[in-house]
């Protein structure tokens, strides 16, 4: 029984019949194509798991603050204290909505993202509808350093307020700035607590905001220049022309944009519909402090996104032409903004 047990441990003979070496190594061949598609099908099986288990969560989500949106109809008073923060609280809940989606767009189907953002869209306007409904509307202002610049009478007017929009943008009344011109328009958010901040009919000006807000929303810009510190949440841009954007953001989409450069960090593809001459390359913004805003809004990372556009008008399989990466010789250096610019800024 030892020899027994001996020769069990000892190698094989080297005089194994060619016949049977052959034999045995298209076997392994097969168990390694069998292993592969096991893989390949566990992988997939995966993706869809993760695609339903995201469409669970979100719907389950999705019904919760719709049905505080009607709590909050339902329940109003005369105390505005109340609704204020149990809308703040909606808002919030929206917010996590759309990282949720940022956070999963990787995996999901084009379609699937398009019905999502759709659905954040319609809750953001209803939060919106209820908000006007419960509070009353506020006017907002901040004092910002504003430096003239040589105005040319032959210059065009910014286009009226009321014109009409060429998509259903809703243009927000929220802390921002509007009808602008020829200006620096300089905003620190981290002495201030808003949600939501606009730039609005803005013509030749620079804008320059650090620190971080939950939404950014942009509309009808023409030859400025946006550099902006990180947003939490999404940043809307539509009817913008001859511009320069620095964004960080979760969210990115573009609606009708022309000639424009974007250099964005962004945790989930950019977005541009109805767009072209629209050039994208990597966030290059500077401040003290930004790298702590980015980590807090979890954008710390860069993931490449910024290369990655999605044009919702181009079905075809081949490159969208309405947009380009930047060639690296023509991008623009590092946006640094520096403490002395919010020296005398009031909050």
């Amino acid at each position: 029984m030892e020899g027994a047990a001996s020769n069990l441990n000892e190698p094989p003979a080297r005089t194994l019949d060619p016949a049977l070496q052959k034999k045995h190594l298209l076997m392994l061949e097969r168990l390694s194509v069998r292993h592969q598609t096991r893989k390949s099908n566990s992988s997939n099986s995966s993706s869809l798991d993760s695609t339903s288990s995201f469409l669970d969560q979100f719907a389950e989500s999705k019904r919760s603050i719709e049905s505080q949106l009607a709590e909050s109809r339902i329940n109003s008073t005369g105390d505005s204290t109340q609704p204020k923060s149990h809308l703040a609280s909606i808002s919030s809940s929206i917010s996590d909505l759309e990282k949720l989606l940022a956070e999963n767009s990787y995996f999901l189907p084009s379609y699937e993202v398009r019905s999502s953002l759709k659905s954040i869209s319609d809750l953001r306007q209803n939060l919106e509808n209820v908000t006007n409904e419960l509070l009353p509307k506020k006017k907002f202002s901040f004092k910002s350093k504003s430096f003239p610049k040589k105005s040319d009478p032959k210059e065009p007017e910014i286009k009226k307020a009321n014109e009409i929009l060429p998509s259903n943008f809703t243009v927000r009344d929220s802390p921002g700035f509007r009808n602008k011109k020829n200006e620096i328009l300089i905003q620190n958010f981290k002495r201030l607590e808003i949600g939501e901040f606009t730039l609005s009919d803005l013509d030749s000006c620079e804008v320059r905001l650090v620190g971080t807000v939950n939404a950014l929303f942009v509309h009808r810009l023409k030859n400025c220049k946006v550099y902006a510190g990180p947003v939490t949440g999404s940043i809307l841009i539509e009817d913008v022309e001859a511009c320069s954007f620095a964004l960080a953001s979760h969210q990115i989409r573009i609606h009708y944009a022309k000639r424009s450069d974007f250099y964005l960090r962004v945790r989930s593809r950019p977005i541009i519909e109805d767009s072209n001459g629209v050039r994208f390359a990597p966030y290059c913004l500077e401040y003290e402090g930004i790298e702590e805003d980015l980590k807090a809004a979890g954008l710390d990372e860069e993931t490449g996104n910024w290369a990655k556009v999605d044009d919702f008008r181009w079905l075809r399989a081949v490159q969208s032409p309405n947009w380009c990466i930047i060639p690296e010789e023509e991008r623009a250096g590092n946006v640094v903004v520096v403490n002395t610019d919010f020296d005398n800024l009031d909050s």
